[in-house]
């Protein structure tokens, strides 16, 4: 059956960046949050084999399953590349997961994080693409796709060899729309030509695009005064054809008030919306902050257990307020049970997995610089 985006819910629920409770995933806030959102007639869960090591699988089968009927609800979750030697690690994972969820099969399956280099390489070396459809014949899989963090020109590629993928799922948001790294517009535009429907991850940029600069936010104050930040964020995105689902990692009870209200009944962005963001993002990209969204792919590997995006964080923070002595304090106490910036041996393996594709040895090189003094 043909994916068909009008039929799918506007916002989806990200099971990233679940609230904890002394290192562990807080179910029950996890329960209410999902009732919350369920109520208001939403379905869309995405999980992966990685997130929340592993255990964010498993809330699936704990605040989902047996509390909703099966058909009340879709999840989707991923086959990670750097899991993968062989072929057989394919239905390891895959039966790992089946596993954790308690599910006999998934509405979405995608191949994670596809780009340049390892990651794709991976999966046309173990032949994951036809693998992933035949569990698709086999009744496991309903719709198949993948995540992209590469090129405008491998995503032509990838589809050109590909034509059984159904969708996709694209980092787009207001502030990487023309960046050149991450390049959501060209992807976007790729997308919509060939008609593949989109899923959209980090609409709001692992939260930058929710705690801007006092200035920034007054814009968006000035024009909607009701408005919180991260829904000018939310209908950047929601305002674009094609789209499928737009995820939202949510963390709190407050977040998923925010998202239910901005797509309950969801309005589109005007003209004049449209001037207020110009205006947000022509002032926000002078301040040239470090693209970093949180994705925590660099600290699992980190031989010296550094928190590399919660510091970036910290140098953000100093990039925007220069006379700010909260990072340092920061800094200070996360540092206290885990690596500093200085203590990176540049092994390389944080970039090897970056989405983003950032300099990261040569950024904790300023963030030691900025915050160890």
């Amino acid at each position: 059956m043909k994916l068909d985006v009008k039929k799918m819910p506007k916002l989806g629920f990200g099971l990233m960046r679940l609230p904890e409770t002394d290192g562990k995933i807080d179910i029950e806030r996890v329960k209410g949050m999902i009732d919350s959102y369920m109520n208001a007639g939403f379905n869309y869960f995405d999980t992966a084999y990685v997130y929340h090591g592993g255990n964010s699988e498993r809330v699936i089968k704990e605040a989902l399953l047996g509390r909703y009927p099966r058909e009340s609800f879709t999840v989707a979750t991923k086959l990670p590349a750097w899991s993968l030697k062989t072929e057989d690690d394919r239905e390891k994972v895959f039966n790992e997961q089946l596993e954790r969820t308690g599910l006999d099969y998934f509405d979405y399956y995608l191949l994670h994080s596809l780009e340049d280099g390892s990651n794709y390489d991976v999966y046309e070396k173990l032949d994951c693409f036809n693998w992933c459809m035949k569990k698709k014949e086999e009744g496991k899989i309903r719709h198949f796709g993948f995540s992209f963090h590469g090129t405008p020109a491998l995503l032509e590629k990838v589809l050109d060899l590909h034509p059984e993928v159904e969708f996709v799922q694209i980092q787009l948001n207001y502030a990487d729309w023309d960046n050149q790294v991450v390049n959501s517009g060209k992807l976007y535009e790729i997308l919509l030509r060939r008609n593949i429907p989109m899923i959209i991850m980090e609409p709001v940029k692992g939260g930058t695009l929710a705690n801007l600069s006092p200035d920034l936010d007054e814009i968006f104050k000035t024009a909607r005064p009701d408005k919180s930040t991260a829904s000018w964020a939310m209908r950047f995105c929601g305002s674009f054809e094609g789209i499928g689902t737009i995820l939202s990692g949510m963390s709190n009870e407050e977040q998923v008030a925010d998202n239910l209200s901005t797509f309950t009944n969801f309005e589109p962005l005007t003209d004049s919306d449209k001037e207020a963001i110009s205006k947000v993002l022509e002032k926000m990209l002078a301040a040239k902050l470090i693209g970093c969204t949180s994705c925590r792919y660099c600290v699992n590997g980190c031989p010296q257990n550094i928190q590399i995006p919660d510091i970036f964080g910290a140098v953000n923070t100093l990039r925007k307020f220069p006379g700010d002595n909260r990072p340092r304090f920061f800094y200070g106490s996360l540092t206290g049970h885990s690596g500093k910036a200085s203590d990176c041996i540049e092994c390389g393996q944080c970039e090897g997995v970056c989405p983003q594709h950032l300099n990261i040895i040569e950024l904790l090189k300023e963030a030691a610089e900025k915050l160890e003094k």
